[in-house]
């Protein structure tokens, strides 16, 4: 038995354990309309420009860290159960078939991570405390087109759908004043939401993980008229194009050196905030089982040493990263935060292990095709 509570509180950083496989494989090529039966993908139920427009930068400013509600305390837990369930595969970044490697606007932080911003489903838009935002990273694919995030930070469980106004931005930074330094690659509507069913139906936080399919980006110039926001817009291409995608990897090993990024706000327990969620932050640790959690169904999730709060949801755990590419390996998602000491400070963050299951969410995901969205 514990002599002191495990808290868990979910959504702030994730990571899972999962090593490098030495080969690599390509990006899949059946067809993405052929599902399995245990992925949904499900298309966005709010337009593409209607999203975009939605999201002001007054609406940006004073959109919240978003935390759905998972606190929980469990006494001698046991460990996870966290091994491969077939052959571990790669899938190289973008950038990594002897390309140019880009330059970060941020020193040795990624471009492709960035935040994503959404309304609560069946709710008024118009109130502010509908709108919220999690953590993303731009990821491999076929059509370079594919945002991974958290499956909390896409589906809402309480009311059983999937969010409204979704948007991603990569390389996203509040530290200026004028609105084009807050989205430097422009703005990335969703098109498709790609997510296991045992989360979607059961609720399942080891299937905490949710690929997106977005249209090609805007980029957006503001201005205010009348107190009204009028906009002006271009189409600047495809996401990989422009911020580079990570690799992905499955059924690696659960101890490995790992780098989580995100945009972290949150309070932890004890009331303390020590961060802004106005620029992008990083932990580094390497990683380990666990301990399962029942109530969630969290059996199989990988956490290391960090203080992440709400905020940095949905942020990858990147394997052998590079800051020369600022790329490495999508080996898990920032899904749950540990207070494994019940002194009321977050020190742990998880995610689910990514394994075959996981491979098929993206591998569904990876192949579809969005283009414009005008």
């Amino acid at each position: 038995m514990y002599s002191r509570a495990r808290r868990i509180a979910i959504p702030l950083a994730g990571l899972v354990a999962i090593g490098l496989a030495t080969g690599m494989i390509s990006v899949v090529t059946a067809s993405a309309t052929t599902l399995p039966s245990d992925v949904i993908s499900k298309n966005s139920g709010t337009p593409a420009e209607q999203a975009i427009q939605f999201w002001t930068p007054d609406r940006i400013k004073a959109a919240t860290d978003y935390d759905d509600g998972v606190d929980l305390s469990s006494k001698g837990v046991k460990g996870s159960n966290d091994t491969p369930d077939g052959p571990a595969g790669s899938v190289p970044p973008i950038g990594a078939e002897k390309t140019k490697s880009k330059k970060s606007k941020h020193v040795n932080l990624p471009n492709t991570v960035g935040r994503v911003f959404f309304t609560l489903p069946r709710a008024d838009w118009r109130d502010p405390e509908n709108w919220r935002y999690c953590s993303a990273s731009s990821v491999q694919s076929k059509y370079r087109n594919l945002v991974a995030t958290s499956a909390h930070c896409v589906y809402d469980t309480k009311k059983n759908t999937f969010y409204d106004n979704w948007i991603f931005i990569p390389s996203y930074w509040d530290g200026d004043k004028v609105w084009n330094g807050k989205a430097p690659y422009g703005i990335y509507a969703a098109k498709t939401f790609n997510a296991h069913d045992d989360f979607v139906v059961k609720e399942d936080y080891d299937f905490d993980y949710a690929f997106v399919n977005v249209f090609n980006g805007i980029k957006v110039d503001w201005a205010k008229q009348d107190r009204r926001w009028k906009w002006t817009v271009k189409n600047v291409g495809r996401l990989g194009d422009n911020v580079g995608g990570q690799g992905f990897t499955w059924n690696q090993k659960t101890k490995l050196n790992v780098f989580s990024f995100g945009y972290p706000a949150g309070d932890h327990p004890d009331g303390d905030t020590p961060y802004t969620g106005r620029t992008m932050k990083f932990c580094y640790g390497k990683t380990k089982p666990m301990p399962e959690a029942r109530k969630y169904n969290l059996q199989e999730h990988i956490g290391f040493k960090c203080s992440f709060t709400d905020g940095a949801s949905g942020g990858p755990f990147l394997h052998n990263y590079k800051s020369s590419s600022r790329t490495g390996y999508l080996v898990g998602v920032n899904s749950v935060a540990w207070d494994t000491d019940g002194n009321d400070r977050y020190d742990h963050i998880s995610s689910p292990y990514f394994n075959t299951d996981t491979y098929k969410v993206y591998k569904a995901a990876a192949n579809r095709w969005t283009g414009n969205m005008r």
